[in-house]
Formats: structure tokens, sequence, C-alpha cells
């Protein structure tokens, strides 16, 4: 139980840049299994429903958060790598890499359903009325909750830039907050515009002052913000 996950405090840093950077104080850590390959994480009366990937080892998990005891485990088949998932109407939804299929699940984790999409599946969250999703790209897409369809797209740009490689997401506060695939960035975006209000720095900050936009800095695919 080496890795934990981290509860977090959010910080603005007040650089002078277009877009602000924040920085963050962790406030709890927990355990959590080292080898469970993390793409999916929603947390739900007491308990975290976690999705895990790679081939061969994909699961949907119900997981005791103080310990990090898996309570529950349903495993995906060989052929399927697990992505993003997310609750929405007493519904779990988990997405899978590139077998542009989804599966639904009751909270006790039984399978009672599936859905399919056009692209990669990376990332998902709801905003209570619509699940978003992402591929992999700057485009976000917004599926109607009963059809499964999308009804729309945004693309999501920071200083006018498209911003590639989105991946988890979360909605927060009105917000879409996307991990950038490879770096330590998380991006809070406008769902209307689709524009960056602000980057949270996922790391240690170090010296603040006036200057650029500090670049990415990128991390390895076993270890790295998913």
């Amino acid at each position: 139980m080496a890795r934990a996950f981290a509860l977090l405090l959010f910080l603005g840093l007040g650089l002078a840049q277009t877009t602000p950077v924040w920085g963050f104080r962790v406030v709890n850590t927990y355990p959590h299994d080292p080898a469970a390959f993390t793409q999916g994480l929603v947390y739900h009366q007491g308990v975290l429903y976690e999705g895990t990937g790679l081939y061969g080892q994909s699961s949907l998990r119900r997981v005791e958060l103080k310990t990090g005891r898996v309570l529950q485990s349903h495993r995906l088949g060989a052929e399927y790598f697990g992505e993003g998932v997310t609750l929405f109407q007493n519904r779990l939804y988990q997405l899978t890499w590139r077998n542009r299929v989804g599966f639904i699940y009751d909270l006790s984790l039984r399978p009672i359903g599936r859905f399919s999409y056009d692209t990669e599946g990376w990332g998902l969250t709801h905003d209570g009325r619509s699940l978003i999703m992402s591929d992999g790209s700057a485009r976000l897409y917004f599926l109607n909750p009963r059809t499964l369809r999308p009804e729309r797209t945004l693309i999501v740009r920071a200083d006018g830039v498209p911003v590639e490689r989105l991946n988890e997401l979360e909605y927060i506060q009105g917000r879409i907050w996307a991990n950038v695939w490879l770096t330590t960035r998380i991006a809070i975006i406008h769902p209307q515009s689709g524009v960056v209000e602000a980057w949270l720095r996922a790391r240690p900050p170090g010296p603040v002052g006036p200057g650029p936009q500090p670049q990415p800095r990128r991390c390895s695919e076993r270890d790295c913000l998913r």
C-alpha cells in the first residue's frame, strides 16, 4: 500500500501571466494499492469507486477509503483497457481505451448495459445534465445520458492554443477540471467557452515570481497524473 491518495487544498500562486497558476496543500493522505493502474475515481458515501487499466488487469472496484482495502472487484475481459469512470443517477459508467465501448453498472458493480462511441475513451465526468468525455485530444464530448450519443463538443484552449492530451475529468463548482496526460498540470475549464481559466500545478511549488508560464514537466507513463 505504498502509493497514497492525497486530499488537496488549492492555492492561487499569483503569477503574473495570462492564465493564472494555482498551487496546492496536502491536507490528508490515504493508503492505496500500488499495483492499481488508476484510470477513474469516484467518491460516494464513504467508498471509492475506482476504475483500473492495463490489458488483462482492468477492473472496477469498491475501495474502503481509510484503509485502501478492496471491498469488491469486477474484472474486465483481457481485451479491454479500462479508462475513466463517473457516477450519474446511481449508475456507474466506465470507458475503455480503444475498444470504443463503455460499460454501465449499478452500485453493486453488477453490469447492466453498455454503450459505444466513435473515438478513444480517456476521461469521464458529468455536470448533472450530460456525461462529459475526453479522448486524448483537445476536444470534450457532451453525451446525452439517455442515448449516450454526443450532443455537442468543445475545443479546450489556453491563451488561444488548443490543449491536447486532455485525460481524467472532474466537474467541480461549475468548471471542468482536466489533467494533461504526461504533465503535472490540471486545466480548469469554462464548460461553455472551453477557455482554460487557471492551471493547477500538481507538484510541490518552487520559488514563485513573475515571468512566463512554466513549461509542463513530463512524467513517466506509470507514475503520472491520470
